[in-house]
């Protein structure tokens, strides 16, 4: 791919990133400097792209790993915490449908339970959590289908577990 293929590529993941971005930082400001942090980042690694791997779901990748790595340094750096500050937190629905003080979950603890998904489940949940549809994630993967649907179901019923003490 030339660099003006990979550029005309990366251009049309815009929306794409905008919402990943939304959904990751709950704020439009952060929103728009991940989307710049990220772009800089895969023009800076282009040559590390594979032409046959899935684009969208490189780049969402990278801006995951940019977002939870920016997470992790406000963390250490915060040596007192800020009550006003609730820049990462991930504001989840609760059973009826209403967004509850309960429903928001901690996204550290989120991060942390990920992590300690075995990488059989890990792998394809984390992929499918950066955007692949299941069927990219099978073949990047190289295994069956429904492997991939069971190991996703399988990683999201152990995390449900690992996280219902924090729902309240």
């Amino acid at each position: 791919m030339t660099a003006a293929q990979f550029q005309e590529k990366l251009l049309g993941m815009q929306d794409y990133m905008k919402n990943f971005a939304r959904t990751l930082t709950a704020d439009e400001a952060d929103a728009e400097d991940l989307m710049q942090d990220t772009t800089l980042k895969v023009l800076k690694n282009r040559e590390k792209f594979v032409d046959n791997v899935n684009f969208k779901g490189w780049v969402l990748t990278i801006m995951r790993n940019i977002f939870i790595n920016n997470y992790h340094k406000i963390v250490r750096s915060q040596s007192v915490i800020d009550s006003n500050v609730d820049a990462y937190n991930v504001p989840l629905l609760s059973e009826g449908g209403e967004s509850t003080p309960e429903g928001s979950m901690d996204i550290k603890e989120i991060t942390k339970a990920i992590a300690e998904l075995s990488p059989l489940l890990k792998e394809p949940f984390s992929m499918f959590v950066a955007g692949y549809k299941y069927h990219e994630i099978a073949e990047t993967l190289n295994i069956p289908l429904g492997t991939v649907k069971s190991r996703i179901f399988f990683a999201r019923q152990e995390l449900q577990k690992k996280l219902k003490d924090l729902r309240g």
